[in-house]
């Protein structure tokens, strides 16, 4: 019995981690595409993209969710023109950096270009 809950374990537990890594990527691309829908509305009402450091704030974001910034530090950095535009980033950290490295950081563009880092090529699905 105990071999048999050993080996369920051993299969089971990658799994669940595959699960876990996933799950926090997800989050990290949706939380992107909602900061890119609230640039594009500031965008409209400034005539400009809010980019650097200050940018977060002035969407209104007084922080990233907890269920991203224990996984991914979000940045949104400003794209040469003509015309201007925005590449939002997430960066892995600690374990989700280890374990989802074949992804590796993801970038998300005004153009709605979808990229990562690493070698995969199924990361944005």
């Amino acid at each position: 019995m105990v071999v048999i809950l050993g080996i369920l374990g051993a299969i089971a537990y990658p799994s669940y981690i595959d699960y876990v890594v996933r799950s926090n990527r997800a989050a990290a691309q949706s939380f992107m595409l909602e900061v890119a829908n609230v640039l594009e509305r500031y965008q409209l009402d400034n005539r400009a993209y809010a980019t650097g450091a200050g940018a977060m704030a002035a969407l209104g974001f007084t922080s990233v969710p907890s269920s991203v910034s224990n996984h991914y530090a979000v940045t949104i950095d400003a794209v040469a023109g003509p015309p201007a535009g925005y590449a939002i980033r997430a960066v892995p950290s600690g374990e989700q950096a280890t374990r989802d490295a074949g992804c590796g950081t993801l970038s998300l563009t005004n153009t709605g270009a979808k990229q990562v880092s690493g070698a995969r090529t199924d990361c944005w699905q």
